[in-house]
């Protein structure tokens, strides 16, 4: 596959305190470029640091449902590219969020609230003070998803925002298609993260703090799932898989724009071509 010169590239990648975020950006990094490493908490900073890795720059405090973090972002990334000697900022790889585990009906606003935030309007107001270092380098956008855009119980809150991305990307290809700017989904299924355990516990504990009566309408499934979360956990793909993907997205001369990585990301990309009647069908089936 023909690639493109990494040298002197530099990409900004959210989200790194953990999982995909952190393995994508120490393996990017190991790989030649200059990342810039986003995170909420000074600790986490510290801790990549500590890593010695000189490609890799930390970059704190970004929380996404924060945009007052940004305008000082932009002028970090701008003085070190400055300073490094390279023009514009290659690519953005959107990974902050997480999402919560519940029923809609038992969802906690705030917490849904803060992850459409992290995943939607933040991520677009980042696109919007930094796609002129994008253009300048000639550069693109990956997004980290889901593997499919289908409508499966207890998890909306880190689907919903995936099918608002769906539409951002699909979109901003159209939009930006005249500066050969392609916007890329890497969609995972299954991956080792935190993220799987703490979604587990986070249910888990939420389940004792919602009125009884309604709790007591979804108990039976929501341990059923939870159980579910127990044995996917031995099948998890290891999470160097997706920041291999993503080096092979941002490297390649003519990168799809959309890549699957992960045991279940293949069944769900399928699923997603079939009519929705069909899918909703399988999805009640599995209650």
């Amino acid at each position: 596959m023909h690639s493109v010169d990494i040298n002197g590239r530099s990409v900004l990648v959210t989200g790194c305190s953990s999982g995909i975020g952190r393995s994508t950006a120490t393996y990017l990094a190991h790989s030649g470029f200059t990342v810039f490493a986003t995170v909420r908490r000074e600790k986490d900073a510290s801790a990549l640091r500590q890593l010695g890795e000189p490609n890799l720059i930390p970059v704190c405090p970004l929380d996404l449902t924060q945009p007052d973090h940004i305008p000082a972002v932009v002028q970090l990334v701008t003085d070190e590219l400055q300073h490094r000697g390279q023009q514009g900022l290659y690519a953005i790889v959107n990974n902050a969020g997480t999402g919560v585990t519940a029923p809609i009906e038992l969802t906690d606003i705030g917490k849904f609230r803060n992850e459409f935030d992290a995943r939607i309007l933040g991520p677009v107001a980042l696109l919007q003070a930094f796609l002129p270092m994008i253009r300048q380098a000639r550069g693109r956008i990956v997004w980290i998803t889901t593997p499919g855009l289908l409508p499966i119980p207890y998890v909306a809150s880190i689907h919903a925002p995936d099918f608002a991305v769906n539409c951002l990307a699909r979109t901003l290809n159209l939009e930006l298609s005249k500066w050969h700017i392609p916007v890329i989904m890497v969609r995972c299924g299954t991956i080792q993260t935190a993220a799987p355990d703490r979604s587990a516990r986070e249910m888990q504990a939420a389940i004792p703090t919602g009125p009884s009566d309604r709790l007591a309408l979804y108990q039976e499934a929501l341990e059923k799932l939870r159980v579910e979360f127990g044995r996917l956990d031995q099948k998890r793909t290891p999470v160097e898989e997706v920041a291999r993907v993503i080096y092979t997205a941002l490297s390649a001369r003519r990168p799809r724009l959309r890549y699957q990585v992960g045991r279940l990301s293949g069944l769900a990309a399928t699923m997603e071509l079939l009519p929705q009647s069909l899918v909703d069908a399988i999805m009640m089936w599995r209650e």
